[in-house]
């Protein structure tokens, strides 16, 4: 546009110089006269056209700059903006980061108070059974004697271990629960499982401080996922032992009522067996426990003709089956495929009848993909099982975040182990 522009202004300096020219030749001024005056108008057109060009491009610059300064001051005032919104964003990160480190701190004194009270109390009930037991009740085997100062070494030593393991929704298979895992360590650093220092541990009144330690991580473990965000809960083993003791149980009870906004997150899991054992004492217990919102999990199930208006009573949401034991109970019946124990009922109607009692099976010890194609068969929703994740200890360094007060298992158990 330019180009053509002045294009068309050097034609008409051009056609108004020959205007000139033309004219002086016509009135007597010669030919030379004619071309002097042709080249001297051109030569002012130009000069003149050259001061109207600076002129506007003199113009257009100081515009130019013009809208540089503008932009210039709107960029200055946008990052003084983003400055200041920093400032409130780091201040307002600063404040919340204080005010949460505040609100754990103040947790973990109230849940160390809470251990603390636990802990005298059972040492209170220790030295009372020790003190009325008979000279001879207590006689035991060398290797049990041996063993027990080892439970008990472990316990006093904090050498108790978490383990998680994951538990996965189906077909997706993305982790929605985990279950908690308690094992013990001997100072060699070998671990001991469950079956192993139970038989000892029960007889004592061990396992309640086991079931207290475990239940104190796991709350702590809860925290820790909810401050990622993470809505995930955790299956926590709790005995039948610690709900009949009503010595622990009132203290347990306490612990569970400060930090019942983890209700959400935390189950209590009981073995079937168990569950059927339980007197009027344990179930008004776990009624206290629905009271707060906690729910129940069964576990190592072997029967599947369950009471299921019982379970539903007792705020039990969720049972396991073992995945071969669901599978070895499958049979044909009048061209229809059924469970054993429930010949009544087709067999991928049984998921369906749970979950009408508000009741989901979560399908445990999954250990192969044919596995996990039949399950999927039995409409089945959850899955357990080294296929989908083996049960991992917890890190040392999250671990030691979820420790009681250092004290805690060495006062439970010093009248028991006689230091």
């Amino acid at each position: 546009m330019r180009r053509l522009t002045l294009a068309l202004l050097c034609g008409a300096y051009l056609c108004l110089s020959l205007i000139v020219a033309l004219g002086i030749w016509r009135n007597g001024g010669g030919w030379g006269a004619g071309v002097a005056a042709l080249v001297g108008g051109l030569a002012l057109a130009f000069a003149f056209h050259s001061l109207i060009d600076a002129a506007i491009q003199t113009a257009r610059m100081k515009d130019d700059l013009g809208n540089i300064r503008e932009a210039h001051l709107i960029l200055a005032r946008q990052i003084e903006k983003i400055d200041s919104r920093l400032n409130e964003v780091v201040d307002t990160v600063t404040t919340d980061a204080l005010r949460r480190s505040e609100e754990l701190t103040s947790e973990v004194h109230s849940l160390e108070d809470a251990v603390q009270r636990m802990a005298e109390q059972m040492e209170a009930q220790l030295s009372s059974r020790v003190a009325a037991a008979p000279p001879g009740a207590l006689g035991r085997g060398p290797q049990s004697v041996a063993l027990l100062d080892t439970v008990k070494d472990a316990l006093a030593g904090n050498r108790v271990d978490l383990y998680l393991q994951p538990v996965v929704s189906l077909p997706q298979r993305r982790t929605v629960f985990y279950e908690s895992f308690s094992r013990l360590r001997d100072d060699t650093g070998r671990v001991m499982m469950p079956a192993e220092y139970l038989s000892v541990a029960e007889p004592e009144g061990l396992v309640a401080a086991i079931d207290n330690l475990l239940l104190f991580r796991c709350v702590q473990i809860v925290r820790r996922l909810a401050k990622q965000d993470r809505k995930i809960g955790i299956f926590c083993n709790i005995s039948l032992a610690s709900l009949s003791d009503e010595t622990f149980f009132p203290q347990f009870l306490d612990f569970l009522s400060a930090n019942k906004d983890m209700a959400g997150a935390l189950i209590f899991e009981l073995g079937q067996a168990a569950f059927e054992r339980r007197g009027a004492v344990e179930a008004r217990h776990m009624a206290r426990l629905a009271d707060l919102g906690f729910r129940f999990s069964l576990d190592k199930v072997m029967d599947l003709d369950l009471d299921f208006q019982d379970l539903a009573r007792s705020d039990v949401k969720f049972i396991k089956v073992g995945a071969q034991l669901l599978l070895d109970q499958l049979e044909e019946s009048e061209g229809r495929l059924v469970i054993r124990s429930l010949p009544d009922l087709h067999a991928s109607d049984f998921a369906r009848l749970t979950r009408r009692y508000g009741i989901e099976v979560i399908i445990e010890k999954v250990e192969s993909e044919r596995q996990v194609v039949d399950i999927l068969e039995l409409d089945m929703a959850f899955g357990q099982g080294h296929l989908f994740g083996e049960p991992r200890a917890i890190r040392d360094a999250v671990l030691a975040e979820a420790d009681p007060p250092a004290d805690f298992m060495r006062t439970t158990l010093r009248r028991a182990s006689g230091w």
